[in-house]
């Protein structure tokens, strides 16, 4: 069995202008892209329960997090805990997802813009008329999902549970 290699977990991570082209390239090959965005500060199995969900609904999974400026914020001074090469390094090793893109501002509208996903993907706490994006994206025949949280997982409470000492759930 081959290895993942730096090289090949590197080349996951664009800019916006060279991901918006590789989803054009994709597109035109007829593949379904899909694409969803968050911090992903502490990788978890809703994380991860999440993003598979998100990959099996088209062909390629493009997912964009908020640079380290960005989650500071959002989320505050002591966040990011994992800066914004860890996380896009991180996600980039999973083998269902296909590009990784870094934006800097506090929602992905620009980025989404960009890429003009065929599916955009937010999680459980969202309803499609919250979603950034959703308006742009419909209104360019693509589609909008709302998938499940897998209950009892956030980053926030993880960190509070190292913080105060509890052991892992």
């Amino acid at each position: 069995m081959e290895t993942i290699t730096e090289k090949q977990v590197k080349e996951k991570i664009y800019s916006l202008e060279d991901a918006s082209a590789q989803v054009k390239k994709w597109q035109a090959d007829g593949d379904k892209v899909v694409f969803t965005n968050g911090c992903f500060d502490l990788l978890h199995l809703g994380h991860i329960t999440y993003l598979a969900e998100a990959a099996s609904l088209g062909n390629k999974l493009v997912v964009a997090i908020n640079s380290d400026a960005s989650v500071k914020r959002l989320k505050g001074s002591n966040r990011p805990i994992n800066n914004e090469v860890s996380r896009g390094i991180m996600l980039a090793c999973f083998f269902f997802i296909d590009a990784i893109v870094v934006f800097d501002e506090d929602t992905p509208l620009e980025t989404i813009n960009s890429i003009m996903p065929d599916i955009l993907v937010k999680g459980g706490d969202y309803t499609i008329p919250e979603i950034v994006g959703a308006v742009e994206v419909m209104a360019n025949g693509g589609t909008v999902e709302v998938l499940q949280f897998v209950p009892g997982y956030s980053s926030t409470n993880i960190i509070n549970r190292i913080r105060n000492g509890a052991e892992a759930g």
